[in-house]
């Protein structure tokens, strides 16, 4: 139990009465008060009077106190209020119920994120979600989208604060640290929310970090999870597209695992797969034997979809000389990129080659 719930709690009640007010735990320590010298004080004789009365106020050295207890019904807390006359019954009553609100918000909203951060960590059995959702008063069928967001660089101990101030529905929405640069996100959403309604949140979290923090990350989303069993998946893809992102999409920040395309298929496959790909491809002659200048024009071409005039046009060369281009290509690899297969093939395979490249640096 955080001390500051309780204090937030003081700072209210001290705008509302001159009466003193304050919380000891069940060792007698003063964990919280209205009066600040008074924390860290033990009252051992306090706490012996209230575990013999612990269903009402018990009076003690000008001050009524009220046992808060647990779950267990064993004596955790107590609430005392300054004076011994009947108002002061009246204010330790009101506190008793202030605090113990507090109380059980906290402990509600910190079990329901433990709940939560197992499951997307595999830490909890499948059937006992189902127990545990109950438990919690937890909807199992809402759908949840998961981002993962990955400092990249320099860290900062205020991002866990920023981004959950992001998302202000404590109840539904969950911000988990997972270790000292990434932090999950588990937001509940809508049947309507679109793909582009998650990117704009994933860029609402890249802006604020950046440029309030000097933070710069890498997000990536997984699928919309439309149940509670489904959300260690879609943390799964978050990472896979995060992952796959800094191999096929370097420039990106934010990764949709849902258009990760052919490059979520390449990142499983087993790399001496991969070897074998690519020596069946490049029978004639490996593809290190291609200079920059032609892988370059072969990228060009790719990105204007085949289409000769404009990619001429693009790399301000005359069509004949990007058709020679292509025929020396041809002469080479033995694919002619201007049909869609040889172009489909050829474009796999430097994906292949990127992929292999970037296990090496590893």
């Amino acid at each position: 139990m955080s001390n500051s719930v309780f204090q937030s709690v003081m700072v209210q009640l001290k705008d509302v009465t001159d009466r003193g007010f304050g919380v000891i735990d069940s060792e007698g320590f003063v964990v919280s008060s209205t009066d600040l010298t008074l924390q860290g004080e033990r009252w051992v004789d306090a706490v012996s009077r209230i575990s013999e009365s612990p269903d009402g106020i018990v009076v003690h050295r000008e001050k009524s106190f009220r046992a808060m207890m647990n779950s267990n019904n064993t004596f955790e807390y107590a609430v005392f209020c300054t004076g011994e006359d009947e108002q002061a019954r009246i204010y330790c009553n009101m506190a008793y119920i202030s605090l113990s609100e507090a109380k059980s918000f906290y402990e509600e909203k910190h079990d329901r994120g433990t709940f939560v951060k197992n499951i997307i960590m595999d830490n909890i059995l499948p059937g006992d979600i189902y127990l545990r959702a109950k438990e919690l008063h937890f909807s199992t069928d809402a759908p949840r989208a998961v981002f993962l967001v990955r400092q990249v660089g320099h860290t900062d101990v205020g991002t866990l604060d920023l981004v959950t101030s992001l998302f202000p529905d404590r109840l539904q929405d969950f911000v988990l640290s997972v270790n000292e640069t990434d932090i999950a996100v588990v937001k509940q959403i809508n049947g309507i929310t679109t793909e582009d309604d998650l990117e704009r949140m994933a860029r609402k979290i890249e802006d604020a970090l950046r440029n309030e923090l000097f933070v710069h990350t890498v997000i990536g989303i997984g699928t919309v999870a439309e149940h509670l069993r489904s959300l260690a998946d879609s943390y799964k893809e978050a990472q896979t597209a995060i992952e796959v992102g800094k191999v096929f999409d370097t420039e990106k920040t934010i990764i949709n695992y849902e258009n990760l395309g052919i490059g979520r298929l390449i990142y499983q496959l087993p790399t001496t797969l991969c070897e074998i790909f690519l020596s069946e491809v490049f029978k004639k002659s490996a593809i290190e034997s291609l200079d920059q200048e032609t892988l370059f024009t072969i990228n060009k071409f790719f990105e204007n979809n085949l289409n000769v005039s404009e990619t001429s046009r693009k790399l301000f060369v005359h069509r004949n000389t990007l058709v020679y281009r292509l025929e020396k290509i041809k002469k080479l690899t033995g694919l002619d990129l201007r049909l869609f297969d040889h172009a489909i093939v050829f474009k796999v395979a430097l994906m292949v080659r990127k992929y292999l490249s970037s296990r090496e640096t590893r």
